[in-house]
């Protein structure tokens, strides 16, 4: 199966890994501003107060996983995915997706930041996605790196 990104790369979900949700909340809080909250006995990462990442508590880590991601662009894609549904209390509506990852499923990290950078992008305000966008660009090897 392969699933397609919203800058166009695909993801062939072959050569699978598990995804440990210290890995997801670790990835999550390297973008700027992003910070940690715990309000209901979950963990929510946020940035400038907006939310962009849920780790629901529903699932013992040893477990598995689930998170829930604003995804405004691939939502409809990913809920194909027998690992996801929309998200409850009517935010599914709004492109909040929840996906459910157990330990013994196999999901690629680089599908999973997608999802993750997707939906920080869609919460968090002009001036840090410009600064994401500048580290990411100088973390490029010259060979990547777009022109100015």
């Amino acid at each position: 199966m392969k699933i397609h990104l919203v800058d166009g790369a695909e993801v062939v979900m072959d050569d699978a890994m598990i995804m440990p949700r210290d890995h997801a909340q670790a990835y999550a809080l390297s973008f700027p501003g992003a910070y940690a909250e715990h309000p209901w006995g979950q963990t929510v990462i946020k940035v400038k107060r907006k939310v962009f990442l849920f780790v629901n508590g529903a699932i013992a880590p040893e477990d598995g996983v689930s998170l829930s991601v604003k995804l405004p662009h691939s939502g409809a894609d990913v809920l194909g995915l027998p690992l996801a549904e929309p998200t409850g209390y009517g935010m599914g509506k709004h492109g909040w997706v929840t996906l459910l990852i157990m330990c013994d499923d196999q999901l690629p990290l680089q599908l999973l930041e997608a999802w993750i950078d997707e939906s920080y992008r869609a919460v968090a305000p002009k001036r840090l996605l410009a600064e994401l966008d500048a580290v990411r660009q100088a973390q490029r090897s010259p060979a990547e790196q777009l022109p100015e």
